[in-house]
């Protein structure tokens, strides 16, 4: 999901009543759903593009595999999975249960924990351009020029021809786009590729400092609003 988008959901059922209610309490929070009538077709669409939530059945047949496949897949920032079961028994990678028979108030009590999880993932995960042009510092006292590609909570981007290798620690000072604020950054080195983009993690940040980058992300987090009150 891009900051721009509605959360994406797939609900996997062949129950006319399940789509009736939960359909619409999707809707309720703004949440744009594929229906999928097998495990198949939902896992499909699991890898062409970005799921933030699944609502499964779980009398469903291969319920199961299709959460562990789940589970196993690459991408770091994973769905929320709810699932609509017969008992509120804890099911493996199963976030939130509704016990079913289902009604609009406990699926509608039940979506509001799963999508809290949601926007607390999103914005844990979410990364915004910045491309902007720093000096660093490893833990050698080397200096290096850097460009800061994206920045999220957990971490940045970056793009150099300098030689990083994984446990590098950089630091440096960056100023947020659009502002007068600069924060005090140092970063570990968690990933880079030979065309010269790492992925680092943030190894120490300033308590003002980690301030003042939340509320600078958190207001560009546009996240469509729900029509129904999520947090009450």
């Amino acid at each position: 999901m891009t900051p721009e988008m509605s959360f994406e959901c797939l609900l996997i059922s062949r129950d006319p009543a399940i789509f009736c209610t939960m359909h619409r309490i999707l809707e309720d929070f703004s949440i744009a759903t594929n229906i999928c009538l097998s495990t198949t077709r939902a896992s499909d669409l699991l890898q062409e593009g970005s799921t933030d939530l699944i609502v499964i059945d779980w009398d469903f047949e291969l319920s199961s595999k299709l959460v562990d496949e789940v589970l196993k897949s690459r991408p770091q920032q994973k769905p929320t999975i709810l699932a609509l079961a017969a008992d509120d028994q804890a099911l493996p990678g199963v976030h939130v249960i509704v016990r079913k028979p289902i009604t609009r108030e406990s699926a509608t009590r039940s979506m509001r924990s799963a999508y809290s999880r949601m926007v607390t993932d999103f914005r844990k995960h979410v990364r915004y351009a910045v491309m902007a042009k720093v000096e660093a510092t490893d833990q050698r006292m080397r200096a290096l020029s850097l460009v800061v590609s994206n920045i999220g909570q957990g971490g940045v981007g970056l793009c150099t021809k300098e030689t990083l290798v994984v446990g590098d620690l950089l630091s440096f000072a960056l100023k947020l786009p659009g502002t007068s604020q600069t924060i005090s950054i140092e970063a570990r080195v968690l990933w880079t590729r030979q065309y010269g983009a790492s992925g680092c993690e943030f190894a120490a940040i300033l308590p003002s400092d980690a301030k003042i980058l939340h509320e600078w992300l958190t207001s560009r987090c546009r996240i469509k609003d729900p029509l129904i009150d999520w947090q009450s």
